[in-house]
């Protein structure tokens, strides 16, 4: 089975959405930001670029600056070059999926303001810093599934994406993951955590209860959200953990109460 076409992919209206950006915008294209193509990709009237599959391991240049869709994808690029990149400011689609990326800031996606949709997946990425994607104020969908070594999203990763409506960090290496980066999506409606080893205990319980509150936004893959430290299902232990964790709180409590008391 295709990682990418698995559960907790993005709905088929989300993408509809995402290609609107992408086709609709009224921008009339410019013959002098449309000259030029880089090496060993193809470009077209409609400011698409592909270079996908051309065993790049570099970022391309000579882009041209109204680019407005670029799939960059199955290559072996290790990094984005911010000013290369920040030149594409009406950069709406950007696919960097199956690469070699192992870090990305605040600063690589720096002028992207239309950007809607960016695919991560399949890189070595390691950890998600505060505000990586702070600047991408009109970002609808990000991918970022299959980077084998992230481990930590900073609380504060996606805090100014209040357009955000698909989020998919499927089969990475996350073993928890604060709420607040979750409370602070209004418009998120879909959202993909199967095949972490989340590690369910007190420290996750806030986690445990958001997920059984907003389960319809999981799209059927509820089911595959384990916890790795017990091998059981998110859910089955879901109550047990909160049982436990209040015998925990009560018992400390208690505790406090009679050190005060002596």
């Amino acid at each position: 089975e295709d990682p990418k076409n698995s559960i907790g992919s993005p709905s088929l209206q989300s993408l509809r959405l995402v290609f609107l950006f992408v086709f609709v915008m009224d921008v009339a294209p410019s013959p002098a930001l449309t000259a030029g193509c880089p090496d060993r990709c193809v470009c077209d009237d409609q400011l698409v670029v592909q270079c996908a599959g051309q065993q790049l391991s570099d970022f391309p240049v000579d882009l041209p600056l109204g680019t407005r869709q670029l799939i960059i994808s199955n290559n072996r690029i290790g990094d984005l070059p911010a000013l290369q990149l920040n030149y594409l400011s009406d950069l709406v689609y950007l696919d960097c999926s199956n690469n070699s990326l192992t870090d990305i800031s605040e600063s690589t996606f720096g002028n992207l303001r239309k950007l809607a949709y960016l695919d991560l997946s399949f890189n070595t990425l390691t950890q998600i810093e505060d505000r990586t994607f702070g600047p991408l104020a009109s970002l609808v969908m990000l991918r970022m599934t299959d980077n084998p070594g992230l481990s930590e999203i900073h609380t504060d990763a996606f805090a100014e994406n209040a357009a955000l409506q698909v989020l998919d960090v499927s089969r990475n290496n996350l073993t928890a993951l604060n709420i607040s980066s979750l409370i602070a999506l209004p418009a998120l409606r879909s959202l993909g955590l199967s095949g972490n080893p989340w590690s369910c205990d007190c420290d996750t319980e806030d986690l445990c209860l958001w997920i059984q509150i907003e389960g319809f936004k999981f799209q059927g893959e509820m089911r595959f959200l384990l916890c790795d430290n017990l091998g059981l299902n998110i859910f089955t232990i879901f109550y047990t953990t909160l049982m436990c964790c209040l015998l925990k709180y009560n018992f400390l409590l208690c505790m406090v109460r009679s050190n005060k008391a002596n």
